[in-house]
């Protein structure tokens, strides 16, 4: 009943489970281990048969390892994108020192010395030192401060998250640090020999005069980090003079009674946004049309397509024949870019949905290599971009163009197009971009890729050879 009472009060606003990355954590951890915790316990003897059978039916669609672990790895990505501190976000707080909140929730969901521990247990798992010890020392304090009672869902102990964090110290260079924290640990279990044996090797270590050499240091923040924390810089004057919004119809009769939007965002690259490209109950659609068949996003790998961890979200293709809306949408692309979008001149429709920390490092969308998938198509290399903004997010998730310096946040509703190569055929180096970690709220997007082949006569060569 204790349990259930947690979880109901944690979880009372089913939308609000997706927005806070906190309560997605720690909503993920207690369907995959508190709960069976719970379940296959001792004091769970009085309906041990029907709590098996309840937890029998609904294994399959419950959060696995991978999930947790997922999300355990996209707090640790917003700490470091977002600056965030570890303190903070265990007492459910979303800022900086010194700044504003980036993302304050309707509730504050604080973490518990479990939640952190299994933070820190994925990261010391990797080798990965420098979030380990950020976050078992908030495990640490936490259980510190409830020694002595114990809930029946956690893992860990307060023995557990000493013995952890001792060892990441040691492995960070911390000697001193990692025998304050074993001997700590044998006050609590005296007898433990595999830890009194750590005691007498960094006591020796010491004396041999291998002291608290800290060799380890924060993950450096580049480009794309620092765009994504921050606002982005003013253009230069002459780029400002340049830019505009203005009702398009780009001499298309589909435009004549509804122009589109278009709102110049840069110029090197040429950006353009253009709001209220779609309609929400459009967007809806959409989604729905790609919710059934989402699977985990793949990147290009010389010549094969392959998942990785630079880019962590879930994507559908959908052809123009699947739903009216879609041809529709299919035709108001080719009307304000001018294009031919037919197959095979551009690419089906992709729906991509980025969830609890989904980003999409920096890259290129254009093939940088011959030997690229994206080739097999035989229409030419990805001239251009059309990005579509389907949903709003609270806080993150914004375009980042890192050689440009700029990024554009999630506009609901709008589209984000820009050229790819330049028109003597060339990638464009100003490009390169980054999907930021959403940092709360679901985010999704449906991007239209198109080729060069069928836009030679819409998007001609230019008298300059260098343009």
């Amino acid at each position: 009943r204790r349990f259930y009472e947690k979880v109901q009060a944690l979880h009372q606003d089913p939308e609000a489970s997706v927005d806070n990355p906190l309560l997605a954590f720690s909503l993920i951890k207690r369907l995959h281990s508190d709960w069976p915790n719970v379940i296959y316990s001792d004091e769970a003897t009085g309906n041990t048969q029907a709590l098996h059978a309840g937890l029998r039916e609904v294994e399959q669609e419950l959060p696995g390892a991978e999930d947790l672990d997922g999300a355990a790895r996209a707090l640790m990505r917003l700490q470091d994108v977002y600056a965030l501190s570890v303190k903070g976000l265990a007492s459910g707080l979303f800022q900086r020192a010194g700044h504003p909140p980036l993302y304050s929730p309707g509730r504050r969901v604080p973490l518990s010395a479990d939640d952190c521990f299994h933070v820190g247990k994925v990261a010391y798992d990797t080798g990965d030192y420098y979030h380990s010890i950020a976050w078992l020392e908030e495990a640490v304090s936490l259980f510190r401060l409830s020694y002595g009672t114990w809930n029946l869902e956690d893992r860990s102990s307060l023995e557990d998250a000493l013995d952890h964090l001792a060892f990441s110290y040691f492995m960070a260079g911390n000697i001193s640090h990692a025998l304050s924290l074993s001997r700590e640990f044998l006050r609590y279990d005296p007898s433990n020999q595999r830890v009194s044996r750590n005691v007498a090797k960094y006591k020796k270590l010491l004396e041999m005069g291998t002291g608290a050499r800290v060799l380890w240091c924060p993950p450096p923040l580049g480009p794309p980090h620092t765009l994504c924390a921050s606002l982005s810089p003013q253009p230069a004057p002459e780029q400002l003079l340049r830019l505009s919004c203005s009702y398009e119809t780009n001499s298309s009769p589909y435009l004549l009674l509804q122009p589109a939007k278009k709102e110049m965002v840069w110029i090197q690259p040429e950006v353009a946004l253009y709001h209220d490209f779609i309609t929400d109950a459009e967007a809806e659609t959409i989604k729905g049309l790609a919710g059934p068949w989402l699977q985990r996003s793949v990147v290009a790998s010389g010549e094969k397509q392959q998942k990785a961890e630079y880019r962590i979200s879930k994507s559908a293709w959908l052809k123009d024949t699947a739903d009216p809306v879609v041809r529709a949408l299919e035709r108001r692309m080719a009307a304000v870019t001018g294009l031919d979008l037919r197959p095979p001149y551009a690419e089906y429709l992709q729906v991509v949905n980025y969830g609890l920390g989904g980003h999409y490092e920096p890259h290129f969308d254009h093939a940088t290599s011959m030997k690229s998938p994206l080739y097999r198509m035989k229409s030419g290399n990805r001239i251009a971009t059309i990005m579509i903004y389907l949903s709003a997010v609270e806080a993150g998730g914004a375009t980042a163009f890192i050689y440009a310096n700029f990024s554009v946040p999630v506009v609901k509703n709008a589209a984000l197009f820009w050229w790819n190569l330049r028109r003597n055929g060339n990638g464009d180096g100003d490009t390169l971009h980054a999907g930021c970690p959403v940092l709360a709220g679901d985010k999704w997007v449906a991007n239209k890729w198109i080729h060069e082949h069928g836009q030679e006569f819409r998007r001609p060569c230019s008298a300059d050879p260098q343009d």
